[in-house]
């Protein structure tokens, strides 16, 4: 067995209830224990309060679970980053080696979308690295994005990478980009970048028929909603941005590459910002569980 559906989401995905996915990596690499389990747990009461069972995913002994319960949750937590990121090129390797691993934005698409999961809320995507014209460092969400059939719900793309190439790759590999309520692409810590995304969206409704509308014509890939960060929790740009080339300075000087550059850079950002990043995106992620699932309940109503 190489998934295993809690019996909650089951029954929720039998009675077209609204099911909202959420990610691992945010429980081992995102921040320290025990405040990851109360943010992950967290999470989840909002996807409940608004009316959806959350399916948090997650490998433990080479299977892929499609909602962990509070006492796997907990152990997600306390093991950290013992536990390895897993993307797409990883699996096949941890499910043979029976290994617990922490799901990215795309292994969570792919995990979601076996266990027939339409709907996934996360903080930000991976996309297109800075100076990835000389190292080729794109992140594998995009091409999930382009070949997996999920909804991610986030807050733009992660603020450390190259906006405008992760953009110009979400349209080569014909991903709709859609903004909640706004007309640009929301930058993770901030609410705008000055980039343009495809369609603005008014409320749950509108999207979950752009929704339907992809998958009725057969076009294989997700749909990327964007939902900036709430006005109250949004950074100063000139603040953020000072302190994200600051970490990405220190990311070079340490020679760190591929996978390991996301988590470093978050967590020296949170460092450098004396913890404001951190609560940031804490508090989009919760932003964006409330809209998520209200998405997934207009796609289900």
């Amino acid at each position: 067995m190489l998934i295993r559906v809690n019996p909650e989401v089951e029954q929720a995905l039998k009675e077209k209830r609204a099911v909202v996915a959420l990610e691992s990596t945010i429980i081992s690499h995102g921040m320290p224990y025990p405040q990851n389990v109360q943010t992950a747990l967290s999470v989840e009461k909002i996807v409940r309060e608004h009316g959806g069972v959350p399916a948090t995913i997650g490998i433990i002994d080479g299977v892929g679970v499609v909602g962990m319960n509070p006492e796997e949750i907990e152990e997600f937590g306390r093991r950290g980053m013992s536990i390895p990121k897993v993307s797409r090129r990883d699996l096949p390797v941890i499910m043979a080696r029976k290994s617990w691993g922490a799901t990215t934005v795309a292994t969570t698409m792919i995990i979601a979308a076996l266990g027939g999961v339409e709907f996934f809320v996360t903080g930000g995507i991976g996309g297109v690295h800075r100076g990835a014209e000389e190292t080729f460092d794109i992140s594998a969400d995009l091409e999930e994005l382009a070949r997996t059939n999920v909804t991610v719900i986030c807050a733009g793309a992660k603020a450390i990478l190259d906006l405008p190439k992760t953009l110009e790759v979400l349209e080569t590999k014909g991903v709709p980009v859609l903004g909640y309520q706004t007309d640009e692409l929301p930058a993770f810590y901030t609410r705008t970048s000055g980039l343009k995304v495809d369609a603005r969206v008014e409320n749950a409704r509108e999207a979950a028929d752009i929704v339907r509308a992809k998958r009725e014509l057969g076009l294989d890939g997700g749909v990327l909603i964007t939902n900036p960060i709430p006005e109250a929790e949004s950074m100063d740009p000139a603040f953020i941005n000072a302190h994200i080339e600051q970490a990405i300075r220190d990311m070079d000087e340490k020679g760190i590459k591929g996978k390991e550059c996301t988590p470093f850079l978050l967590a020296r950002i949170a460092e450098i910002t004396e913890g404001k990043s951190l609560a940031a995106n804490i508090q989009l992620v919760f932003n964006n569980a409330a809209v998520g699932t209200e998405i997934a309940k207009e796609y289900y109503r």
